[in-house]
């Protein structure tokens, strides 16, 4: 009678990973997930700053078409909404609605800079920038967008 519980002949090499070969694995691996974290890190920042621009296009837009509607420029960035804007974006760098608004600089002998009485007229707002500290990635300060 043939038994059933036959055990099987122990190997004399078994097959397998060496030491070496799992160290150079594990620094592999662990090369490449810190290139990974850096690349995500890198890449949060990127998508703000195309936030940041993306934004700026968006409220220059606004402000060209409020002057090409009324012939002039608006007083402030809360005037474009909610017709030319739904609302005044948040700085994506500094996450506060803390825009630099750029003035026009007015002629002293036009009669536009007047009202009616002659009295002078504040100036409007003719473009908008990031009040936020620092440059981007490509070195170029976030103020000058």
């Amino acid at each position: 009678m043939v038994s059933q519980n036959r055990i099987p002949p122990v190997r004399r090499f078994q097959s397998g990973f060496t030491l070496i070969e799992l160290i150079v694995v594990v620094t592999i691996v662990g090369i490449l997930a810190s290139v990974a974290v850096i690349n995500i890190r890198n890449a949060q920042r990127k998508a703000r700053e195309a936030a940041l621009r993306d934004n700026l296009a968006k409220m220059r837009g606004a402000i060209d078409n409020f002057y090409a509607d009324k012939q002039r420029y608006p007083a402030n960035l809360e005037e474009l909404v909610p017709n030319y804007l739904k609302f005044v974006p948040k700085d994506p760098i500094t996450m506060n609605e803390d825009w630099e608004e750029v003035m026009e600089e007015p002629d002293p002998d036009a009669p536009e800079n007047t009202d009616a009485e002659g009295n002078a007229v504040a100036p409007d707002m003719s473009d908008v920038r990031s009040r936020a500290p620092g440059n981007t990635l490509d070195e170029k300060p976030y103020s000058e967008l």
